[in-house]
């Protein structure tokens, strides 16, 4: 390939040397001839007309010679060199660029392979990306930063990904990505959809760099042209791996992982091909306005569609069970909820807009709220863009995204999964779960452990491993190995499959530590019982209220609370009161106004502006005991002080309930737990809430996952603080971090006594346990 010569003329030779040297760490593979006419004979400051006319030629080799000049003298003895050149003629330009930054960006072009004009308007528009970002006493050159189109009909190809390298696309990712797209015949563009920047030609290192692409943001790869699919694999599989600066992928472990690394969230090793699951709907375009007399008609179609949405929803939620149904349940009434669908209905009405692009706007709208909501509601986001594109596939007649369909066992990738997808995944198909986003206490981290499978989140830039590269995924230590080889695919299949474990849980020197279950509803009870659990360590009650209008009558939870009593008889049933609030809102008891819902009137607290909510619950829970054999337990989410917790329990005395504890989920309870003790018989230590309150970080952002971890030191002393108060009094914990095999261990080190998981968790936890 003839490249590009190039030619740096300076006063100082060092500066010309320092120049080029950082010139040439842009470029991995061939470089472009390039030849230095810097000082003078003796060493000192000037320039030579002679030298660089010698220097010129010595890098011509047929594809142009582009001369970088610093200021003064310089320009004037590259001018009078074009005077001395041989003949026959050299195409030579002078180049008007910085020094520094119009050398850099002409040796990756050059080294690209691209034509003398090209490297010649890089270089000249150097500075463009620095002076977008700082004021200029003069506009900055014009940069053609986007190739023309192509004609209509040329193929195209077109991926997101996230960076992962920790500075983002700085010079050197830019020239790297340069490089690739030249290898092929397509024409490549790159946007930031965080900022919107773009989009910019792949063949321009400046125009990248004014995407100020940071880690973690997405960028689109599009392609035109007869190689545009290959093109964008290949530029895609590049931000993958993070440009060769720092690895994909890598095990988080122990006690402080790096934030943004991936975090293994349910255990257990699986080997298989990768399937990723494509990016939600497109966008719909604004079109032209809906003329009035087209407006009512458009706007008869949303109730309609979003019945139908909703009561696919309430028939997967039936067909799955608990928790997964239940979740499915809440998203079905997201769907059927009547201040969306008027929403859709005034933008078509009022703005004409086609009903797709007014459901878009009217679920961001939404999910704008939402997440500036805090924790629990903002992790709503991915049930809104469910229902949303599940309207607008309903709309438009077109098959709703999700899950691919495989005819054989694979490894799913995804940015994240709505609980709609996570839900219908079948453990014998699915082998293992990655997603870029997400935390320890994500829906998909709950129903991957509900289910069994192996899952990984926070995997930034993992959508980008190509479909069939084989993976293996390690759940406990967030380990991911690309293309691993036969002995590790051997150990994983020796592994064998995994066998529930029967026996009581206990540690090695058989000191007993009951191993509970975590449930939502009825629907769960045949698996935890199957996986050995030795009761329930916590009965989600909310879910039963979920959905409603209303709370169900006291007759309506008797029936549902019987039934699970019924199933553990004589042995210890743990009932959390209704933890409505945040994540979970109920019309008939949570202010939908709440300008931080996570920090707002939730859980216990909702008990003080509608006490028969509570009332009732608790004397449904009474007579369903008195009803069964189970030895019911209740205890209130979200207490804050000591006077909360005498308050609780006095009113569970009321209703003739004996044995009452509370959750310790907020750092101040934990900080006083003696004194909460002193008013109840046992606490449990809800450690999805303890963590992120104590520090202060979303649960559900991908790029708080290890902030979000409970081995961070701050809560396991907290949680030694709760324990060391207990004064022989029971400490359970029901969060996630029960179902962790070596937490479990510190966790029973620190003084807790059962721990209660997801029913799939309990043999990994016992086996840990007696190791």
């Amino acid at each position: 390939m003839t490249m590009v010569g190039i030619v740096v003329v300076s006063h100082s030779r060092q500066l010309a040397d320092a120049a080029v040297a950082l010139a040439l760490e842009m470029v991995t593979g061939d470089k472009p001839p390039i030849a230095i006419a810097a000082g003078t004979e003796d060493g000192g400051t000037g320039t030579d007309a002679a030298k660089v006319a010698d220097a010129i030629a010595e890098v011509s080799t047929g594809g142009g010679v582009l001369v970088i000049m610093d200021l003064g003298s310089a320009v004037l003895s590259a001018g009078l060199a074009l005077e001395f050149l041989p003949d026959p003629p050299i195409d030579v330009r002078l180049s008007s660029g910085p020094f520094f930054e119009g050398l850099q960006s002409a040796v990756v072009l050059a080294a690209a392979g691209a034509s003398l004009e090209e490297v010649e308007r890089e270089a000249a528009g150097a500075l463009a990306p620095k002076q977008a970002q700082l004021p200029a006493v003069a506009p900055a050159p014009t940069v053609e930063l986007v190739e023309a189109p192509e004609s209509a009909g040329t193929p195209d190809a077109t991926a997101d990904i996230a960076l992962v390298n920790p500075d983002g696309l700085h010079a050197r990712p830019a020239a790297a990505l340069v490089a690739v797209a030249a290898g092929f015949s397509a024409r490549v563009t790159v946007t930031n959809l965080r900022s919107g920047a773009g989009p910019a030609s792949a063949s321009s290192p400046i125009a990248l760099a004014t995407l100020a692409a940071r880690q973690g943001d997405i960028l689109r790869i599009h392609a035109t042209g007869a190689e545009a699919t290959e093109a964008v694999h290949a530029v895609r599989r590049l931000v993958a791996e993070g440009f060769g600066e720092s690895a994909l992928i890598g095990p988080t472990t122990g006690t402080t992982p790096t934030t943004g690394r991936p975090l293994g969230v349910s255990p257990g090793r699986a080997a298989g091909p990768v399937v990723v699951v494509p990016p939600p709907i497109d966008e719909p375009g604004t079109d032209l306005p809906l003329s009035p007399d087209q407006r009512d008609s458009a706007a008869s179609r949303i109730s309609p569609a979003a019945q139908s949405v909703a009561a696919t929803l309430d028939e997967l939620a039936s067909r799955v069970g608990a928790p997964a149904g239940d979740i499915i349940a809440a998203t079905a009434a997201i769907a059927r909820d009547p201040g969306l669908a008027d929403a859709i209905r005034s933008a078509i009405v009022e703005r004409g807009l086609s009903p797709e692009r007014a459901v878009w706007e009217a679920v961001a709208a939404i999910a704008a709220v939402y997440r500036g909501g805090g924790d629990r509601l903002a992790a709503r986001v991915v049930d809104l863009s469910a229902v949303r594109d599940r309207l607008i596939a309903q709309l438009s007649e077109r098959p709703v995204p999700g899950i691919p369909v495989s005819s054989t066992p694979y490894v799913l990738v995804a940015v994240d999964l709505a609980p709609t997808d996570a839900a219908v995944l079948d453990p014998a198909q699915c082998l293992a779960i990655v997603t870029e986003q997400g935390g320890p206490t994500s829906h998909t981290a709950i129903l991957a452990r509900a289910l069994g499978i192996p899952a990984v989140v926070g995997a930034a830039g993992v959508t980008g491993v190509p479909e069939g590269t084989t993976v293996l995924v390690d759940g406990t230590t967030g380990e991911i190995v690309i293309d691993p080889t036969a002995e590790q695919l051997a150990a994983v299949a020796a592994a064998g499959e995994r066998r529930p474990v029967l026996e009581p849980g206990s540690t090695a020197d058989g000191h007993p530590v009951p191993l509970l279950a975590n449930i939502g509803s009825a629907d769960t009870v045949a698996t935890a019982l199957a996986e050995g659990a030795e009761g329930i360590g916590l009965f989600r009650t909310e879910f039963g209220f979920l959905g409603r209008t209303e709370a169900p009558t006291v007759p309506e939870q008797i029936a549902a609370y019987r039934k699970v009593f019924a199933a553990f008889a004589g042995k210890k049933v743990v009932v959390r009161t209704l933890d409505a609030g945040a994540d979970k809102p109920l019309p008939f008891v949570t202010d939908q106004s709440e300008p931080n819902p996570a920090l707002g009137v939730r859980g216990y607290r909702t008990a003080a502006g509608h006490p028969q909510v509570l009332a009732d619950q608790l004397a449904a829970i009474a007579a369903a005991a008195d009803a069964e054999q189970a030895r019911v337990q209740v205890m209130a989410p979200m207490i804050a002080t000591a006077e909360e917790a005498a308050e609780f329990a006095t009113l569970c005395h009321g209703h003739g309930i004996a044995v009452v504890g509370v959750m310790v989920e907020i750092p101040a309870a934990a900080i006083i737990a003696r004194e909460i003790f002193a008013e109840v018989d046992f606490v449990s230590l809800g450690t999805n809430d303890l963590t992120q309150y104590t520090m202060a970080a979303d649960r559900t952002l991908g790029a708080l996952g290890a902030l979000g971890d409970p081995w961070q030191p701050s809560v396991l002393r907290l949680i030694r603080m709760v324990c060391e108060g207990a004064g022989g009094k029971p400490v359970g914990v029901c969060g996630e971090a029960a179902a962790d095999p070596l937490l479990a261990v510190v966790l029973v080190g620190l003084g807790v006594s059962s721990l209660s998981m997801s029913p799939r968790s309990r043999g990994p936890v016992a086996t840990a346990l007696k190791a």
